[in-house]
């Protein structure tokens, strides 16, 4: 008799309970991740009542996996540039959460007792939202569309990279068991480093590898590229002295750049599904109940802190913004739970084995108790938003009201913020470039070559000296040269006020001085020189890079390489929906904004015409663009018609959205809708002597219109099947074909 490995029963008794958990908690309308925990409470080793996992080791191998894959499919949804995007209202309110719940978690994990590790990873764990769990919450609720879940998913986005960087963070404290902050220093400046040079390089080449490809890639060869990459990345951070998850989560967010994304999310879906699945069951795995028994103060204590401190520090960062009361109470209250991001945590605390047992069950139970708090507290947001509103003193509302009205920025601060900001990406970008050639150059090839040839040291310096300034000269050539840094913003502010020459030359300096400092660096290395001489050198040969620079252009030509692969997903959106695009970009600060709203079949609107609905009177909205299929009717005028199935596209605030949307869709005051057939199928019935329309022509019967059905075919005498037209009279022994409802079918048949 053959042996069955542990591992193989081990995953059919956590897919098995998984399964039928989850059932049970998609009937009662609860999120299956709390499925997957209760079905890892039930198979782990700490209940006795079902058959319990023999080897967790493998099992915990396994939710390593799907710790990647979590990460993996989170970069496909992150996208760099939705960090771009994301405005200040999220980037201020995630950074405010995010300090303020590491602060209180710290102070909540010393008030226990526990040590300075569990304290600092208790901070860690409370400062993340639970993206997957509010994306449930606002979908139940219907709230997708509205102006505060904008700021919610923005401000997602800014957490979801914190919390790489937090991961890194926290594995370097939990390495040396100190906190030092020039290592901590050190430790951020590596992370941006190699976040940037990855993103650059990936971006340059992945997209233009993958189009090339695109004619000879079906499903199955996507998803293997796709895993090969995620999997390709994982390996080189690990190499580099990341974590596995921080490379699945970069190359995630590479592909999330490219036409393929949206594809590879889809069939990435269900090895993600998989693997987190086995990661969540692993979780409800390490929960002992006795220890939650034992510490149920802690649990009620840091479920308190969690939802009170993330409400008020959330809402408070929103408003900081500049939002107004009732949109920063709406967007704090949904973010007040914690979710996977904090399994994902104390599973890296549990790994370095710097946080406690106790830990790790009390968080879980955290995140069970929060994620059933959200729904209801984002139905109480609104409602509470307007009572504070009208408790407040006159002053204090006054003061708000002026405050989030917010301040106009004169054109010559924004000409200056515009530049600085292009002027510091450019800078920065080049750095990272320059410094990954340096490092290349020095730290692998030219030891390499030393250690193979050591009688050629010195030709081997003087060799890679020039060979790193070559691969330098387009980088050094793009930092220097004003016409990469948007000449015509520059000219501006050179004319607009005497007193900008001399900010703008220092500007040009500083780049100039960067080019000079890399330049030196190379030659101090290579060939020991002072620095002072160094830095002449370095200037004579940044000087002959700009006389000749208009011979070099192999930047220009990478950077167009890498602007349209960059762009080229977002180009590709914008013609398929240019209206919603560039609306996004304009409003997207202000109290309106964009639906996008199907209509019902039964709703009283399908069919009408957009002069006979008052939309403006009742509502306040305006239909910019109707969606029918793959076309599309941008700004409708009063004669274009709403059709069931379409899509409208509507502007206007949350309630004016919120109302228009339950009429468009209202299935109960609808038309026509109680008589609709309850099933159309396909079916044949043979003509005899009873058939009440024996001898009548199809016209003449008015079969169609009676009993809502359409005569398809007709076979006679043996003959193929024809397509009858209207004047074909039914005889006997036809075999008539008809399409509709069948129980009107059978009353045609009997004549009823």
């Amino acid at each position: 008799m053959s042996h069955l490995p542990d591992l193989i029963s081990d995953l059919a008794l956590i897919l098995i309970s998984a399964g039928v958990i989850t059932l049970l908690f998609k009937w009662l309308k609860q999120p299956l991740v709390l499925g997957y925990i209760v079905a890892g409470l039930l198979a782990g080793p700490y209940v006795h009542i079902f058959p319990t996992v023999v080897d967790v080791e493998n099992i915990n191998l396994w939710a390593e996996m799907g710790v990647v894959f979590l990460l993996f499919a989170l970069g496909l949804e992150f996208s760099f540039k939705k960090l771009m995007n994301v405005g200040s209202t999220a980037f201020i309110t995630a950074m405010t959460e995010v300090i303020t719940m590491l602060i209180v978690g710290y102070l909540v994990g010393h008030l226990l007792g526990w040590s300075i590790m569990n304290s600092i990873f208790l901070g860690g764990m409370l400062s993340m939202s639970s993206t997957t769990i509010i994306i449930k919450a606002f979908d139940d609720l219907g709230l997708r569309n509205q102006r505060f879940t904008g700021i919610v998913f923005g401000t997602l986005v800014v957490e979801d990279l914190v919390a790489i960087i937090m991961m890194v963070l926290l594995s370097t404290m939990a390495v040396s068991q100190e906190f030092a902050g020039e290592e901590m220093v050190g430790s951020i400046l590596k992370v941006a480093f190699f976040l940037i040079l990855w993103f650059l390089v990936g971006i340059f080449v992945i997209p233009a590898l993958l189009k090339k490809v695109r004619k000879l890639m079906n499903d199955e060869t996507l998803l293997v590229i796709a895993l090969g990459l995620c999997l390709g990345m994982v390996v080189v951070a690990t190499k580099t002295g990341f974590s596995a998850a921080l490379g699945a989560f970069i190359m995630g967010s590479i592909l999330a750049e490219t036409i393929e994304a949206e594809r590879i999310e889809h069939i990435i879906k269900p090895v993600k599904d998989l693997f987190g699945a086995i990661f969540f069951v692993s979780v409800g795995m390490l929960v002992d109940p006795a220890i939650l028994a034992q510490y149920a103060w802690p649990v009620i204590l840091i479920t308190l802190v969690t939802i009170v401190g993330k409400a008020f520090f959330s809402s408070f960062g929103v408003l900081l913004s500049g939002q107004p009361l009732k949109t920063s109470i709406q967007s704090g209250f949904s973010l007040a739970q914690i979710g996977e991001f904090a399994f994902i945590i104390a599973a890296l605390g549990v790994s370095l084995k710097v946080l406690d047992d106790f830990v790790y069950p009390i968080i879980v139970a955290v995140s069970v108790i929060t994620t059933f708090t959200t729904p209801y507290f984002i139905r109480l947001s609104g409602p509470f938003a307007e009572w504070l509103y009208r408790v407040l003193p006159d002053k204090a509302r006054d003061f708000l009201d002026r405050y989030s009205s917010g301040s106009k920025t004169i054109n010559h601060e924004s000409d200056w913020r515009k530049l600085l900001k292009l002027y510091v990406g450019k800078i920065l970008i080049h750095s990272v470039l320059l410094t990954a050639i340096l490092l290349l150059s020095t730290q692998v090839i030219h030891p390499l070559l030393v250690e193979k040839f050591p009688a050629m040291e010195m030709w081997g310096s003087i060799i890679m000296s020039v060979l790193t300034l070559l691969l330098m000269t387009p980088f050094l050539s793009g930092l220097v040269a004003n016409k990469n840094n948007s000449p015509e913003l520059f000219m501006s502010l050179w004319k607009d006020n005497k007193y900008n020459h001399g900010k703008l030359v220092a500007l040009v300096l500083f780049r100039v001085f960067v080019a000079i400092l890399f330049v030196s660096i190379v030659l101090i290395k290579y060939y020991h020189v002072q620095y002072g001489i160094g830095a002449i050198i370095a200037v004579g040969v940044l000087i002959l890079i700009i006389l000749f620079r208009r011979d070099l252009n192999q930047y220009a030509k990478l950077e167009a390489h890498f602007l349209t692969n960059l762009n080229r997903r977002e180009e590709v959106d914008r013609k398929r929906n240019p209206l919603k695009t560039s609306f996004n970009k304009q409003l997207s600060d202000k109290d309106i904004h964009l639906a996008v709203v199907p209509v019902s079949p039964c709703s009283p609107y399908a069919g009408k015409s957009l002069a006979e609905l008052p939309l403006r009177k009742d509502f306040g909205v305006s239909i910019v663009e109707i969606i029918r299929g793959d076309y599309k009717i941008y700004i409708p005028g009063g004669t274009d018609h709403i059709y069931p199935q379409d899509k409208v596209v509507v502007v206007g605030t949350d309630e004016q959205l919120k109302a228009f949307q339950a009429k468009l869709e209202d299935q109960e005051n609808g038309h026509s809708c109680g008589n609709q057939p309850e099933e159309i199928t396909v079916n044949s019935f043979i003509v005899d002597e009873s058939f009440p329309f024996l001898g009548q022509s199809i016209t003449q019967s008015n079969v169609g219109r009676r009993y809502n059905c359409l005569i398809v075919g007709l076979e006679r005498n043996g003959d193929s099947l024809i397509t009858p037209d209207n004047d074909t009279i039914f005889e006997m022994d036809d075999l008539v074909w008809v399409v509709g409802d069948k129980s009107k079918i059978e009353e045609m048949i009997k004549g009823e």
